[in-house]
C-alpha cells in the first residue's frame, strides 16, 4: 500500500513539474495610484494563484487616476498593459486608440456593474473599460443636531434651518463641477455630439431658471462659498451642511461625531416648482493597452480586478464605492452613510462627458454670483456656454 502510495506522489510530482515547464511565462504591467499599490499587488498575487496554467510576472507602476491619460500618450508602448483611469478621460482615451474593446464576457460585465458605471466606461454603444468603482459623485453632509431629515429636502429648509442656528450652508458654486448641479437637474445638457463636438444648452430658458436659483442661493444670509477646506475645518462650528464627495467622509464624520449624517443632494427651487439637483456621477474604470504584448491576458486580469470579490475586497481595505451591483447591495456598504447618500443621488447624476473648457466660464460664472454684482444673466450664461463649445 505504502509502495503504491509513493509510486502515485511521484507521478503527480512529475505531472506538476510537466505543467509548471509547459506554462508560459506572462508579464504584465499594472498601473495605479501610491495609496492603492497594496491592493493592487495582493488582487493581482491573488490572480496568479487562481491561474496556474501561466507564469505570472508583474510590474507594477505608479500612475494615479488623473495622469493616465497623459502618461499613456507620453510612451503608449511603454506604458502598462492595465491601467486605471477615471471616465472623464474615456474620449480622450479612445480618440488615441489606446483602449481595447470589451469583448470577452461584454454581457456578464455589463450585467455585473451599475448602468452609470457601463455607461461612463462606454463612448457611441461600445465599452471600453472595466469599471472599478463607482463613487466620484457629490452629495449633501449635515449636522443632524442642526438640520432635521425634513429639513434636508430641500435647499430652500436647509437654509432655513441654518439661518435660524446662526449657521452656514457650504457650497462652491464657483466651482463647476458642483454648479452644474443646478443646471442639470433642471433638465440642462453638457455632452458629446455623435462627432465628438461638445455640447452646452446652460444658457436657454432652462438655464436661465438654474442661473436664478443659484443666485438667490447665493445672496441668502446663510450661504458660505468656499472649496471642500471650508467644509472639512468648519463643519460642527458655523457650518451645518455642505456639499462634496466621499474622500472628506471621514474628515466630516471626526468633527460631528454622532451628529454625522449624509444624504443625497436637496431639491430647489425653480420657476416656482420644486426640482431636485442633478449631479455628475464618476467611475474609476481599467483599460487595457491596445499594445500589449499580452491582450488576452491582460482582458483576463483587468477582468479579475474588477470582479465582484475584488470590489468588495477594495471596499473592505480603501472604502471605494462599488461599481458591482452584488456589492453595492451589500449590508456593508449600505450601511456607510457617505455612500448611501452617494447611491441615492446616482439616480440623479450624468456621466460626465467634457473636454471643452468648460470649468474656467464655470468658475467666472460662479465668482460673479458670489460677488453679487448686478449682471446679466443671460449675458454671463451666454459667455460661459461660447466658451465651452469652443473647439
Amino acid at each position: 500500500m505504502k509502495k503504491a502510495l509513493s509510486v502515485f506522489l511521484s507521478v503527480l510530482m512529475l505531472l506538476s513539474v510537466c505543467l509548471a515547464a509547459q506554462a508560459d511565462a506572462v508579464t504584465l504591467k499594472v498601473w495605479d495610484g501610491q495609496d492603492d499599490q497594496e491592493i493592487l499587488k495582493e488582487l493581482c498575487e491573488a490572480y496568479a494563484a487562481a491561474h496556474p496554467e501561466n507564469t505570472y510576472t508583474f510590474e507594477y507602476g505608479v500612475v494615479g487616476t488623473a495622469d493616465a491619460s497623459a502618461r499613456y500618450l507620453e510612451d503608449p508602448a511603454a506604458a502598462a498593459d492595465v491601467f486605471v483611469y477615471p471616465d472623464d478621460q474615456l474620449i480622450r482615451l479612445v480618440q488615441a486608440d489606446a483602449l481595447y474593446e470589451v469583448t470577452r464576457n461584454h454581457d456578464e460585465i455589463v450585467a455585473a456593474n451599475s448602468q452609470g458605471s457601463v455607461n461612463a466606461a462606454s463612448w457611441q454603444g461600445t465599452l471600453y473599460g472595466y469599471p472599478e468603482t463607482s463613487d466620484n459623485g457629490y452629495f449633501l453632509f449635515y449636522d443632524k443636531s442642526v438640520l432635521t431629515e425634513e429639513d434636508v429636502k430641500t435647499l430652500d429648509g436647509i437654509l432655513a434651518a441654518a439661518e435660524k442656528a446662526g449657521k452656514k450652508f457650504n457650497f462652491d458654486v464657483a466651482n463647476g463641477w458642483y454648479i452644474a448641479s443646478f443646471f442639470i437637474g433642471n433638465g440642462c445638457e453638457i455632452t458629446l455630439d455623435e462627432n465628438g463636438n461638445q455640447v452646452c444648452d446652460f444658457n436657454n430658458e432652462k438655464g436661465l431658471a438654474a442661473a436664478e436659483a443659484v443666485q438667490a442661493m447665493c445672496n441668502h444670509p446663510a450661504f458660505l462659498p468656499g472649496d471642500q477646506n471650508i467644509l472639512t475645518g468648519t463643519i460642527g462650528e458655523n457650518v451645518c451642511a455642505g456639499v462634496c464627495g466621499t474622500w472628506v467622509a471621514d474628515a466630516v464624520k471626526e468633527r460631528l461625531g454622532d451628529n454625522y449624517a449624509a444624504c443625497k443632494l436637496p431639491t430647489f427651487t425653480c420657476g416656482g416648482e420644486q426640482v431636485q439637483m442633478g449631479s455628475f456621477g464618476g467611475c474609476k474604470i481599467l483599460g487595457v493597452n491596445t499594445q500589449s504584448a499580452n491582450p488576452v491576458e491582460a482582458m483576463q486580469l483587468a477582468e479579475f480586478l474588477t470582479c465582484e470579490a475584488s470590489q468588495l475586497r477594495r471596499f473592505e481595505v480603501r472604502g471605494y464605492g462599488p461599481s458591482n451591483n452584488a456589492v453595492a447591495a451589500g449590508e456593508a456598504v449600505a450601511a456607510d452613510p457617505a455612500l448611501a447618500a452617494l447611491a441615492a443621488q446616482s439616480e440623479y447624476a450624468i456621466t460626465q462627458l467634457i473636454i471643452g473648457d468648460f470649468w474656467t466660464p464655470a468658475t467666472a460664472f460662479g465668482n460673479e454670483l458670489i460677488a453679487n454684482e448686478q449682471n446679466d444673466l443671460q449675458t454671463l450664461l451666454d459667455q460661459w456656454v461660447a466658451q465651452t463649445v469652443a473647439q
